[in-house]
């Protein structure tokens, strides 16, 4: 009985990140994007608790990693191309038809999230470290981007377009990409974790949630930079 139950929880703990995901999409189709921001953070702890946990419990199924991939595509799929889209049309477009479906470039990110979530969960070469962006590192950036006011900026819409499609791009790239997954705290096999942690951290404390995305981006340089070494 002990040993049904305790194969469920992995699946049970995915299922609340498909939740958090769901709520994240309701936040975003509002354009609200700290409510957004959060329910995706809350996605991302569930994603690393589920898998945690199936290695504590070796509660591997197959079912689990489909279930794994479709909720990480809502939740760090779908719900950052749905920020996107909201809050692009909270610009103002003229009447023109292309520069009113503008705002749908979007939901290229879903689209390439897929992309990348199949190409991880065929790809052996993906065991201790990354080829592409991962999906959650994807909505984070898109979530930190959008809790600034780009109003602001001269030609948002079209840096974000430019985002959009470099980000995309990233996703299913074969640049390396370290994980965050240690199996050991020694400083020599774990050098650039603390480095990008130690930075990441201080970005945070200065820009609080809006630095998300230059984590993101210190993320990516260093990972070119070091070339995924793990």
């Amino acid at each position: 009985m002990a040993n049904r139950i305790t194969k469920h929880i992995p699946n049970t703990i995915t299922c609340c990140n498909l939740l958090s995901g769901c709520m994240a999409v309701m936040a975003a189709f509002n354009a609200d994007a700290w409510h957004t921001l959060l329910w995706v953070v809350a996605g991302a702890l569930f994603d690393f608790c589920d898998g945690l946990s199936a290695r504590l419990l070796k509660a591997y199924s197959p079912i689990g990693k489909e279930l794994d991939s479709l909720a990480d595509l809502v939740t760090f799929g779908l719900a950052p191309a749905m920020l996107c889209l909201t809050t692009l049309c909270g610009f103002h477009y003229s009447s023109d038809t292309l520069f009113s479906i503008y705002p749908y470039i979007g939901l290229v990110l879903v689209v390439f999230a897929a992309l990348r979530l199949a190409k991880f969960n065929t790809d052996e070469r993906q065991t201790t470290s990354f080829l592409g962006l991962a999906v959650p590192a994807n909505a984070l950036f898109w979530c930190g981007l959008f809790q600034m006011d780009l109003s602001a900026i001269p030609g948002a819409p079209w840096i974000i377009g430019a985002l959009v499609i470099l980000f995309a791009g990233l996703m299913v790239s074969e640049i390396p990409m370290f994980s965050l997954k240690f199996k050991s705290l020694k400083w020599a096999q774990n050098k650039v974790r603390f480095i990008f942690l130690a930075v990441s951290v201080v970005i945070l404390i200065l820009l609080r949630e809006k630095g998300l995305s230059a984590v993101i981006g210190w993320y990516i340089i260093l990972s070119i930079l070091t070339k995924g070494q793990h």
